[in-house]
């Protein structure tokens, strides 16, 4: 699964040549074992009409200036990001003004493991750089890469068991860590991890093993009980107060965001009630929200949680752009993952869900209008413009706004993230 970070400048919103000076970056996940996010690959795309026809050179470049503009820091949240990398930018001095400490050079299989290759590749080892190669076949020359190499990616759509057996006792006695990409299920996650792959890359976590017929929990009902209270515009705040009262967990996460530097309160505060006067009922409402959300996560990877944050804020604030309701498309976006976090359908999840049945259908996969910003940013979270484009154009949309109101969802979420 891939979540996106994608960045803009030049124009202003809707001006002249604002799709022209729009850059997409699509930012996929690699998950370790334990499903927390070990680094990012970065994808480019230069514009919303700019299909990507394999010109890796020129995606590379770009690329690169991206990170210069706005910083691997913002794209990648501090953690290691893979480039893609053609025989040009190997050689070139383009490289050095990436920061060594946090990039990964992934060495694309349309590379030759010639002596200037290899050559660059060493100099660059020992520069800091770490190196990555990619769609990786065993091929005449290539154990000089591999050498060199700290990841081996291996596409496990197209690799057979046997491939894969046969490249694991070629490498036997190296310290290369195996990536996994393009695992798609759970029953491949486990099957890759069972053959030695320690880091993964796909749609895996997305698509756990769902439990037909299963009951959603106790306690989960409750919890959506209380986000079918946060929709209601006329709920009173006091007995929704009342209501997380009743769930010690959600008590303690809310009363630490309350208590955060965040509010600069002078005093601590100690109960909901308090909570609430503190930080006033639309914020309190939303972080009653992400403290579910965090509480639905429980036990699933991080990154499902930071994904349906970005979900939420995003179809909140582009919201207007639709004319649709604000506040149903923060509870959709973020409940879209439920799914994923308890592993139960959402054929079976949605009629205990406190939505119109539109919002249902919508969260069923269904294409009516109130999941159009929802699709916007599944396409935009696996790299496919082309999904992208069409919401764009059926909805009448402009691409630079959506831009922005995803760059403002990306931040919020990597902040409450540090108070879930």
């Amino acid at each position: 699964m891939s979540t996106a970070a994608s960045v803009s400048e030049g124009s202003k919103a809707g001006g002249p040549g604002a799709a022209a000076s729009i850059r997409y970056v699509a930012r996929q996940p690699i998950m370790d074992l334990r499903g927390k996010v070990h680094a990012y690959e970065l994808l480019w795309r230069n514009g919303p009409n700019v299909a990507f026809f394999g010109d890796g050179e020129r995606a590379s470049r770009t690329m690169i200036d991206n990170t210069l503009l706005f910083g691997l820091a913002r794209l990648t949240g501090g953690l290691p990001a893979f480039i893609n990398c053609t025989e040009n930018i190997l050689t070139s001095d383009l490289i050095n003004l990436l920061p060594s400490s946090t990039t990964v050079l992934e060495v694309l299989e349309t590379v030759e493991p010639s002596d200037t290759v290899v050559q660059a590749c060493h100099a660059l080892k020992i520069a800091g750089y770490k190196l990555a190669l990619d769609d990786f076949v065993w091929i005449p020359g290539i154990e000089r890469l591999v050498e060199l190499a700290d990841y081996i990616k291996v596409d496990f759509l197209i690799s057979g068991e046997p491939q894969r057996q046969e490249l694991l006792h070629r490498l036997r006695g190296t310290t290369v860590t195996l990536l996994a990409e393009k695992v798609e299920t759970q029953e491949e996650y486990l099957k890759a991890r069972d053959e030695g792959f320690t880091l993964m890359q796909g749609y895996y976590f997305c698509r756990p093993v769902l439990m037909e017929n299963r009951e959603v929990p106790s306690n989960r009902l409750s919890q959506l009980e209380i986000l079918r209270l946060l929709q209601d515009e006329t709920v009173d705040p006091y007995q929704l107060a009342l209501q997380v009262r009743q769930d010690v967990s959600l008590t303690y996460r809310l009363l630490r965001l309350a208590n955060s530097p965040v509010w600069s309160y002078q005093q601590e505060v100690h109960s909901v009630r308090d909570a609430l006067i503190v930080v006033g009922e639309v914020n309190f409402r939303r972080l009653a929200a992400v403290a579910i959300a965090s509480e639905l996560n429980a036990g699933q990877p991080p990154e499902l949680l930071r994904m349906a944050f970005v979900r939420a804020r995003f179809c909140e604030l582009a919201a207007g752009f639709c004319g649709l309701n604000r506040t149903e498309q923060y509870l959709m976006g973020m409940l879209s993952l439920l799914p994923a976090m308890l592993r139960v359908p959402m054929k079976d999840l949605s009629p205990s869900l406190p939505f119109s049945d539109e919002i249902r259908q919508a969260l069923e996969g269904k294409h009516v209008p109130e999941r159009a910003l929802l699709s916007w940013l599944e396409g935009h979270e696996q790299g496919n413009w082309a999904a992208c484009d069409k919401v764009v154009e059926t909805q009448g949309l402009n691409p630079h706004d959506l831009l922005l109101r995803f760059e403002e969802a990306l931040q919020w979420a990597e902040d409450s993230l540090h108070f879930a």
